[in-house]
């Protein structure tokens, strides 16, 4: 399926778009109804876990998830999401189509069915998002080992790494400190998955970005 844009607007906030998404994660059938039972959004994207019960009360059977105790199933979804001229717009998928976005929090995932087939794309997609979740978020002065070295723009390349910050403005920013060379470099979360942590040294301050600026200014 592709894009949909709302060209009447009506979704401009997180609350418009928290409710167009539970909206569009429920409906009612003769037979099932579907609701919402969690959403989450991590950047532009929405995670939701959907749970459906046959109205009857009769278990819901499904080739794709192993049907729950009180014989509902709960399945997962992604909404992708961007503004366009002001206009809202998504792309849905269902897990099982294997979508590339697998940032879903593990509170979220939890909440799934089992699934009947071990090699699915949706059994795929939750271990993605499961090591999303457990790439490492370091602490102030944290010595860390990259589990490859990275290439920076300058051609050069780093591995060991000491977790730091710059403030801009108010706002304060993570960056690392190379162990090779001293200087600062910004480093997305992925590139810390695998990653190794050598030695701790948390505090509020800053030493090692402290030491960065003495030497800059020397």
């Amino acid at each position: 399926m592709g894009w949909l844009f709302y060209t009447d607007r009506r979704v401009q906030t997180y609350a418009d778009e928290k409710a167009e998404i539970t909206r569009l994660c429920t409906f009612e059938s003769d037979i099932r109804k579907t609701e919402l039972i969690k959403a989450c959004k991590v950047g532009s994207t929405w995670y939701a876990a959907a749970r459906v019960t046959n109205l009857d009360g009769t278990p819901v059977e499904d080739a794709t998830y192993a049907t729950e105790a009180d014989g509902s199933i709960t399945f997962g979804a992604v909404f992708l999401t961007a503004y366009d001229n002001g206009c809202w717009g998504y792309k849905d998928m269902e897990e099982s189509a294997g979508p590339n976005a697998s940032r879903a929090p593990l509170a979220l995932i939890e909440l799934l069915s089992d699934l009947k087939d071990p090699d699915s794309y949706a059994q795929d997609w939750r271990q993605r998002c499961r090591d999303w979740a457990s790439i490492p978020d370091y602490e102030e002065g944290d010595k860390i080992k990259l589990a490859a070295p990275v290439t920076l723009t300058d051609g050069s390349t780093c591995q060991i790494v000491t977790a730091t910050h710059y403030r801009r403005g108010r706002q304060k920013r993570r960056c690392y400190r190379i162990e090779e060379t001293g200087g600062l470099v910004r480093l997305s979360k992925a590139s810390l998955a695998g990653s190794e942590l050598l030695s701790s040294a948390k505090g509020e301050a800053s030493p090692v970005l402290a030491e960065y600026l003495a030497g800059r200014d020397a």
